[in-house]
């Protein structure tokens, strides 16, 4: 009798989850950046009606193309400086770590759909400009006009205000107070400008998305039209694989949102997914990475979400005037339904 009750309490040991550990309940886990709820509606719907991480993300971003969240994803929003709305998107699988992503794709609607057809029926990582659209119609994408009365109107308002703002610098005529056209001054005075972003709270860029799946099984994507009045061509940091979103089935995901030309350049989702590898809080993983961006670019616009496969989450985001904290989504069997969250900014 005693090596019986000495078993059944070895056994109740070895059931226990280790200290700190999230119970199952807590997946399947859906987070995204900002409070786009029929993006998080969506994506949750797709989970529980059996489809996979990368189908969440797929409708879920898509959603938000459809939905043209907050101006900044899909159509009809951010015109470049020839008035034209091109987007960006990327998908990652974090079993596989394959990544499908575009940018400046034009006249095709659903960007984070052509992300998905790279990663799945091309060899590449990233398509884009023109022969991005050319591989979206050969995957059965329409050509679509993006352009709507509500991003010309953005785009003649801007040319009425001297192309005030923009993303010129280091030129002649002087980028503050004309719309050129531009070139380089014979002698190059650098001046390099610390000002606040031009993005802020009502004007967000992109939905980042992060699933994990009940297995643990990581998905993330991103979906944006790009900053607005940005110069043809530009690319951010939203399509950018470990910059835009990161994932990776053995540590978490994350995803980034705000101004891409700075955030780009640290690789935030990424350096995120490595500080949970090494067993750091969600929330904490988050900061950090905001932390080090604010070293280089205290008054930059941005935030962070982060989850890791236990369905832990987290969210970070850097304090300026007018923007002090962040709002997100999340949807588990812990809660009723998806809810908006919020955190404070540091």
């Amino acid at each position: 009798r005693c090596r019986a009750v000495m078993l059944v309490l070895l056994l109740s040991l070895v059931a226990l989850p280790p200290p700190g550990a999230a119970s199952a309940a807590a997946l399947p886990l859906v987070i995204n950046t900002w409070a786009f709820r029929t993006a998080a509606e969506t994506a949750w719907r797709v989970l529980q009606s059996g489809g996979s991480e990368l189908d969440a993300v797929e409708r879920g971003c898509g959603q938000c193309e459809i939905d043209q969240c907050d101006g900044s994803v899909g159509y009809g929003g951010s015109p470049d400086e020839s008035g034209e709305t091109t987007l960006d998107a990327m998908i990652m699988d974090g079993n596989t770590m394959e990544v499908g992503a575009v940018a400046g794709l034009r006249r095709v609607k659903n960007a984070i759909g052509v992300a998905r057809k790279v990663l799945e029926h091309t060899k590449h990582t990233l398509l884009v400009g023109e022969s991005a659209s050319l591989f979206a119609v050969r995957m059965g994408f329409p050509y679509e006009d993006l352009t709507t009365q509500k991003s010309l109107s953005l785009y003649s308002e801007w040319l009425n205000r001297s192309c005030q703002p923009n993303y010129w610098k280091n030129v002649v005529p002087d980028s503050s107070k004309s719309c050129g056209p531009y070139k380089r001054p014979g002698r190059v005075t650098y001046k390099e400008e610390q000002t606040i972003s031009q993005r802020n709270v009502q004007n967000h860029d992109t939905i980042g998305m992060v699933i994990i799946g009940v297995s643990g099984t990581v998905a993330s994507g991103t979906s944006t039209n790009g900053a607005v009045h940005k110069i043809p061509g530009r690319v951010g940091d939203s399509p950018i694989a470990g910059a835009g979103s990161y994932a990776d089935s053995t540590a978490g995901g994350a995803a980034a949102t705000g101004d891409g030309d700075i955030m780009m350049r640290f690789l935030p989702s990424y350096q995120a997914v490595e500080y949970m590898r090494m067993g750091t809080d969600p929330t904490v993983a988050c900061q950090k990475v905001i932390s080090r961006i604010q070293k280089y670019a205290p008054k930059f616009f941005g935030a962070v979400i982060c989850a890791n496969t236990t369905g832990s989450y987290g969210a970070a985001c850097n304090k300026i005037p007018g923007f002090t904290q962040f709002h997100f989504m999340v949807s588990s069997p812990l809660l009723n339904r998806p809810t908006e969250q919020v955190v404070d900014c540091i």
